[in-house]
């Protein structure tokens, strides 16, 4: 290797090392949040560990005195199998959610140290070639901007397109090549018994990496697949989700992120619950707003009203309105609902939508529904705070209904009340009430317009399967165990509902 050369390709190997060590710190961070819930906190922890584990790679690396060159090889092939291999083995261990934390905190530990290790072993090897000062100042800024690349590849490019599995391990793939790269650019640094020896490592170790990219769908599909109880029959990874649907026990269950949105056996007496209260009580059902609800079932439940003679859906994932449109289980379930004249797909960010794109001038809705999952972390907080029904009033008129899914009142109390609280808070009056949902138990909503209301008595809809008049009536009545608690709003800067949540879910699970 030509020794002019030498210091570049090597500072192009820490343009990798660094790439590739961010993207196994969100790799991580990413799978925590899916299996753990809250990403602020998730994210937060792992970026926390991976940072104190690279301190500790530097440190240890004091102790490697000889044989820099080949011990900086070995290590970036450890790296390469230990990244490469963490979303596939984070994904196995989804099902074990008692030792997941385990699992991952140990693997993002490993790869810290690994990585840690890297960069002191190379700076100590590059410094009889550069100044010290030349080297300090490249190999950092080299360093940092393999940070930057990494980050936008993460988000923009390879979630997207490749999915969290192959990501991992086009990385470990990545970071073998430099591991073998490197004993041709070192050459004249190790030993030729032990270059021979890493190189046929290195070759083994991109080959089972290879061929299990290739594979990725089959271990996402087995890690999935004892994930839940029914068979998988769709699974897609998202920029937003992981959107996976089984079957079985007599009906189809689509998950989100782990999460069950809905099972196709009771699903309707959630939608028939969510839509038609707010239909009885409106005066005009003529526009009709949907936020969230992608899969297209509210949808459904709305068509049933004659009086309906515009919808708009807005859906922050493109992937769940492809599902509900193309996916056949799904396009039988909502009736075909996405394909109706009547329905304009908006996909954008709901309260991106309501503060930039719903002008002035735009007529207001006459009903909405809000059909967001659970506000488990921070992202999906924010869409159950004070500012967020503030701002959802542009698109109310006067007489407008809102309905809001709210979580469980019997098992997730304080979550339910506070969501109440909040939208009373932000100057709406609130009827909560409440329905039986067997796949998720007693589930709560909150029906709300500008001005005091009485809830709705009567059915008005013929043909539904669940909701009669004594039905209607009950779903206002909260039995001493789901009633009001003392609560405090769900505010922007604090989001309390979050942390309510995982007090309240944390008991059961």
């Amino acid at each position: 290797m030509d020794r002019a050369r030498r210091p570049l390709l090597l500072y192009l190997t820490v343009l990798v090392i660094a790439t590739a060590g961010l993207v196994y710190e969100l790799l991580a961070g990413a799978l925590a949040s899916y299996v753990l819930g809250d990403s602020v906190t998730q994210f937060s922890t792992t970026i926390g560990v991976y940072l104190s584990a690279l301190g500790l790679g530097a440190f240890l690396s004091k102790y490697v005195t000889s044989r820099l060159a080949q011990r900086f090889v070995e290590i970036e092939l450890g790296a390469a199998l230990l990244g490469g291999s963490s979303a596939p083995v984070l994904f196995l261990a989804f099902g074990r959610a008692e030792f997941f934390g385990v699992v991952l905190y140990s693997v993002v530990i490993a790869i810290g140290t690994l990585v840690g290790l890297e960069l002191p072993l190379l700076m100590r090897i590059l410094r009889e070639e550069v100044a010290f000062e030349s080297l300090v100042a490249k190999v950092l800024t080299f360093d940092y901007v393999g940070a930057l690349v990494g980050s936008l590849l993460f988000a923009l490019v390879l979630v997207p397109k490749l999915g969290l599995v192959r990501t991992s391990l086009l990385f470990g793939g990545l970071n073998c090549a430099v591991g073998l790269m490197t004993t041709w650019i070192l050459a004249d640094r190790i030993f030729a018994p032990d270059r021979m020896r890493l190189r046929l490592k290195g070759a083994a170790l991109l080959a089972v990496l290879s061929v299990a990219f290739v594979f990725a769908d089959r271990i996402v599909a087995y890690s999935e697949q004892g994930l839940f109880d029914s068979s998988v029959i769709y699974a897609e990874q998202t920029s937003y989700q992981r959107i996976v649907m089984t079957r079985g026990g007599g009906g189809q269950q689509l998950y989100l992120n782990g999460n069950l949105q809905f099972n196709s056996v009771d699903e309707y007496r959630y939608h028939e619950a969510l839509v038609h209260p707010a239909f009885f009580s409106a005066s005009q059902k003529k526009r009709v707003l949907v936020l969230g609800g992608g899969d297209g079932l509210a949808v459904r439940e709305i068509l049933k009203h004659p009086e309906v003679e515009h919808v708009t859906l807005v859906e922050l994932d493109p992937g769940m309105i492809r599902l509900a449109r193309e996916a056949e289980a799904v396009r039988t379930l909502n009736d075909e609902a996405l394909h109706d004249p009547r329905v304009t797909v908006v996909v954008r960010d709901a309260l991106v939508w309501l503060d930039r794109e719903l002008s002035a001038d735009m007529p207001r809705y006459d009903v909405v529904i809000v059909d967001f999952p659970d506000p488990n972390n921070f992202s999906l907080g924010k869409l159950y705070s004070t500012w967020f029904y503030a701002l959802l009033q542009k698109a109310m008129h006067e007489e407008s209904v809102v309905a809001v899914q709210s979580t469980s009142p019997l098992f997730a109390r304080k979550s339910f009340w506070c969501v109440v609280e909040s939208m009373r808070a932000a100057g709406l009056s609130v009827r909560p009430y409440h329905a039986l949902v067997p796949s998720f138990g007693e589930w709560g909503y909150a029906l709300a317009k500008k001005h005091d209301f009485a809830p709705p008595t009567r059915v008005t809809l013929a043909g539904l399967r669940y909701l009669d008049d004594q039905s209607l009536a009950a779903l206002f009545l909260f039995s001493p165990d789901m009633g009001p608690v003392e609560v405090e709003p769900n505010r922007l800067n604090n989001q309390l509902l979050v942390q309510y949540y995982a007090q309240d879910w944390g008991r059961w699970n």
